[in-house]
């Protein structure tokens, strides 16, 4: 079963988008904020790709995904980074970091599925 966590404080994008994740057949784990995830994958789950809010408050999505590309157990995971701010700063700066994809808000179901093929596919 392909697993799917999403990572976003915002309520209505997270369920948004875990009906999207359900469309497309996805097992869904909701996070609402970076620490939790990452408690979840220190514990040892790891799931087939994260969907990473880049602006949460505490611990943002970059901080998040900063910390599983210096991880070794972590760097396979495909993430993609989801957005409201479209700046060309921000997208190159998540991809600089490692991140495999990039949405913004809000995303369609098309360009959700078409982000996380390509995240999965860089790391297949």
């Amino acid at each position: 079963m392909r697993v799917a966590w999403i990572i976003d404080d915002d309520d209505e994008m997270r369920q948004a988008i875990k009906l999207m994740l359900d469309l497309l057949g996805f097992e869904v784990a909701i996070y609402r904020d970076a620490p939790s995830a990452s408690r979840d994958l220190l514990a040892g789950k790891q799931p087939t790709v994260i969907i990473l809010d880049i602006m949460m408050p505490g611990v943002s999505g970059i901080d998040m995904l900063e910390f599983m590309r210096q991880e070794k157990n972590f760097t396979e995971i495909p993430i993609v980074m989801l957005s409201s701010e479209t700046t060309d700063v921000q997208v190159d700066e998540a991809m600089d970091l490692g991140a495999d994809a990039f949405v913004f808000k809000p995303v369609t179901l098309d360009e959700l599925e078409n982000a996380i093929q390509q995240a999965i596919s860089k790391h297949s």
